[in-house]
C-alpha cells in the first residue's frame, strides 16, 4: 500500500500505454468493429486527466476484448498529456496540461491561431468525431453529488438520458461562459436530427462508486444502440432540472453558506447560499436545486448553477 496516496483516492488509474496506436489514425483511440451494420458511436474518457472513472471503463472493455453486436464503436482516451501527469498523491493537480480541454470546441478556437497541448489534441480528435451518431462521455466532479447527465440545450440529448433511464438527475444547461464543452460542438447542436451527445457526471473522481455508475452508464449506452445483447434495465423516476441561473465568481472572497455537495433543494426564496465579498448570493425561487457547487473557485469561474425541476412527459 502506498501511505503517501491522497487518502480520498479510492482507486487507480489503469496504465493505457498500450492503446497509443490504432485503426483510427488518432492516437489512443480504439475503433471496434461489430459484425452488423449499425451506428457510430464514441465512448470517451478523461476529457480531463484527473477523471479515472472513464479510463478504467475504457480499459475494461479492450481488456476483455469487446466487440460490440453491430455498427462500429470509438474508444477514445482524449487529454492523455494531463491523464499521464495524474498522482494518487497530489490527485487535483492534473485536470489539464495548458488549458481546459472541455472548453475549446468552437470554430474560431478549433481552426484560429492559438496553440495549447488541448488544442492540439481537440484538432487532432475533430474529425472522428464528425463521424459518430452517438457520443458518450464519461466524467466525474469534484464534489461529492449524486450522478448526473448534463444535456445541454439539444432535445436529442435529453431523449437519449431518458432512454437510458439512469443517473435520476438530468440536467438542461447552456454550458460554461469560458468556452464550449466537446458535448455541445457543433455537429452535435442544434434542433432536429442529427448526431446526439451526453456528457455524465459520474460521482466524486476516485471513488469506487463512480467506477460502478460509469459502467452501468456505458452497459446501458451499449444496449440502447444494440451493441450490446439485452434491453435497457428499468431505473427509478428521473427528474429535468433545467438551469436558469449561473453564479460567476466575482470577489477572491467567496463563500457558500455551507458545505454543498450538489443537487441540494433549498425550499425557499431569497435564502442565502452564498458571500461573494460583501454581495450575498439568494436562491430566486423556491425549490430551487444547486448544481456542482465548486469550493474554492477563482474569480471568473463559475461556483454553481442554479435550477429548477421541469415537467416532462
Amino acid at each position: 500500500m502506498d501511505f503517501r496516496k491522497d487518502p480520498r483516492v479510492a482507486i487507480d488509474p489503469p496504465d493505457i500505454a498500450s492503446y497509443q496506436s490504432g485503426a483510427t489514425g488518432s492516437p489512443f483511440v480504439q475503433v471496434l468493429e461489430g459484425d452488423a451494420d449499425g451506428p457510430t458511436a464514441m465512448i470517451s474518457a478523461v476529457v480531463h486527466g484527473n477523471e479515472l472513472c472513464g479510463a478504467i471503463i475504457l480499459d475494461e472493455l479492450l481488456r476483455c476484448r469487446f466487440r460490440p453486436a453491430k455498427g462500429r464503436l470509438f474508444l477514445a482516451f482524449m487529454n492523455v498529456e494531463a491523464y499521464e501527469g495524474f498522482s494518487c498523491r497530489t490527485p487535483e493537480g492534473s485536470r489539464f496540461a495548458d488549458e481546459d480541454f472541455n472548453r475549446v470546441w468552437t470554430e474560431d478556437r478549433l481552426d484560429g491561431p492559438g496553440d495549447s497541448i488541448e488544442l492540439r489534441r481537440a484538432r487532432a480528435i475533430r474529425p472522428l468525431l464528425h463521424e459518430v451518431d452517438y457520443l458518450l462521455d464519461l466524467h466525474s466532479t469534484s464534489s461529492y453529488s449524486a450522478p448526473m447527465s448534463l444535456t445541454g440545450l439539444s432535445e436529442r440529448s435529453l431523449d437519449l438520458a431518458q432512454a437510458l433511464g439512469a443517473p435520476a438527475a438530468i440536467v438542461q444547461d447552456a454550458g460554461h461562459v469560458e468556452g464550449r464543452r466537446m458535448r455541445d460542438y457543433t455537429p452535435f447542436a442544434g434542433a432536429g436530427p442529427g448526431p446526439t451527445s451526453l456528457l455524465v457526471e459520474c460521482g466524486q473522481h476516485w471513488q469506487r462508486a463512480t467506477v460502478d455508475c460509469a459502467r452501468d452508464i456505458t452497459r446501458r449506452f451499449l444496449r440502447h444502440l444494440g451493441m450490446l445483447k439485452g434491453a435497457v434495465p428499468p431505473a427509478p423516476r428521473q427528474m429535468v432540472l433545467q438551469v436558469t441561473d449561473v453564479v460567476t465568481v466575482v470577489t477572491h472572497n467567496f463563500t457558500f453558506a455551507a458545505d454543498f455537495q450538489g443537487l441540494e433543494s433549498i425550499d425557499r426564496a431569497g435564502t442565502r447560499i452564498a458571500m461573494d465579498g460583501d454581495r450575498p448570493i439568494l436562491t430566486p425561487y423556491d425549490n430551487c436545486v444547486l448544481i456542482m457547487p465548486t469550493h474554492g473557485a477563482a474569480p471568473g469561474q463559475t461556483a454553481v448553477r442554479l435550477a429548477r425541476e421541469i415537467p416532462r412527459s
